[in-house]
């Protein structure tokens, strides 16, 4: 149980972040946000406040935005649907198409024909009587209350997404992605919080474990470790990784002591791990306390990350392609779980890390994927006009697709790795 709420809210918080970018920065560039979705599937509470709906909905995973003339955006109402229409004066101020709803002022009206986009419009036949058609103005801020009850606003033409500007469209694109790298640098600047210390990273040792190698030989609290045999060790990285290398065999380390150099010979202790030797000393990396390095290692941390990120997508688009380095939500809960069971400040930094992870890869110029869109846009601004509407749907169908059928190859690949023995 614990695991799934853990799940649940990490990846809550990842998507909607990631679509509060979105949703800021459609609002800042003039774009109806018609409605911010906190879950899926059916609504459980909705209010509308600004022009938007906001919805809680029934299913705790994710959430989405839902901007106006955006190809997942369908406002379109078929002829012969029944509809009953509120009507403030000469306009229309309210379209009930559900039949969940029910407005006693509200004229009952068989559509005909709708136009919500360019001429406000409604055509149909009033009460049933199909021998006289009626034609009703729509207000541009009028609202839709569709089938399942959810009331958004209609749709004009000038705050559709395609109304404002391609660098306005851009940066709303970018928005998400965006909003995640700064989830995974405050993710990880929290947890430097909570931490006893951050590592530095440098040659220089902190606490010395009690029956350990490092005791034994004498090493010390401060004591910098400029080599390891022939091997240069200016950084903790290159230092451990450099014991770790040699379990069990004897080897000279060039040590700096109270600003006096001097050799010690060790023979690193043989640990096994996942089958594995290593070589361990005992010895753990100086700690800054400091408010500075608490913060710097937000920034540091996620880009060490976003390095490792970018190293793996490059072995993927070399030829190196492994199924087994994609994860869906199926490997992500699995990975959850087992961090869960590892201290909020672990759960933190995953949660940073599959952030950065969520953004890189929406960056990915894949259509139906942010930075496909950008890429469209880049299209856009090279050309100086827009990409015909019908190549543009053609695009992103086929990104869908792709996009579709790797979800399922990587779900499936899931399943068979953490659950089918």
């Amino acid at each position: 149980m614990t695991a799934i709420i853990t799940f649940i809210i990490v990846f809550g918080i990842l998507v909607v972040v990631h679509e509060f970018g979105h949703y800021y920065a459609a609002k800042k560039s003039g774009i109806l946000v018609r409605e911010f979705s906190v879950g899926m599937g059916p609504k459980l509470y909705a209010y509308r406040k600004n022009n938007t709906t906001y919805t809680l909905r029934l299913l705790p995973l994710g959430g989405y935005v839902r901007m106006a003339g955006a190809q997942e955006d369908d406002s379109e109402i078929k002829p012969g649907t029944m509809a009953s229409l509120v009507i403030n004066g000469d306009k229309v101020t309210k379209i009930i198409t559900s039949s969940k709803v029910y407005d006693a002022q509200a004229v009952p009206v068989q559509i005909s024909k709708a136009d919500l986009v360019d001429d406000l419009t409604i055509e149909g036949y009033e009460n049933g009587d199909e021998s006289e058609m009626k034609h009703y103005d729509v207000d541009h801020d009028a609202t839709i209350v569709e089938e399942d009850g959810t009331e958004v606003q209609i749709a004009p033409r000038d705050v559709q997404l395609q109304s404002v500007s391609v660098w306005k469209r851009m940066i709303t694109n970018f928005a998400g992605p965006f909003n995640n790298f700064i989830l995974a640098i405050v993710c990880a600047i929290i947890a430097a919080f909570m931490m006893n210390g951050i590592p530095m990273g440098t040659n220089q040792l902190g606490h010395i474990e009690s029956n350990s190698v490092a005791k034994t030989a004498g090493l010390k609290s401060n004591d910098k470790i400029l080599a390891v045999g022939n091997k240069t060790t200016s950084n903790w990285t290159t230092l451990t990784e450099t014991i770790r290398d040699n379990p069990g065999k004897k080897v000279d380390l060039k040590v700096e002591s109270n600003g006096k150099t001097k050799h010690v010979s060790v023979t690193p202790k043989t640990v096994k791990v996942s089958g594995q030797k290593y070589g361990q000393l005992g010895i753990m990396a100086k700690k800054d306390y400091s408010l500075g390095a608490k913060i710097k290692y937000g920034f540091t941390s996620s880009w060490q990350t976003t390095v490792s990120i970018f190293q793996v997508l490059g072995k993927m688009a070399s030829g190196g392609f492994n199924i087994n380095q994609l994860s869906g939500p199926v490997g992500i809960y699995s990975m959850t779980s087992q961090v869960a069971s590892q201290g909020i400040i672990n759960i933190i930094l995953f949660m940073s890390m599959l952030s950065l992870n969520l953004g890189i890869v929406n960056l990915i110029p894949i259509p139906a994927l942010d930075g496909g869109k950008i890429l469209l846009n880049i299209i856009e601004i090279i050309r100086r006009k827009p990409i015909p509407e019908e190549y543009e749907n053609i695009i992103t169908l086929v990104g869908v697709g792709i996009l579709v059928l790797l979800m399922v190859a990587v779900t499936w690949n899931d399943i068979q790795r953490f659950f089918i023995k």
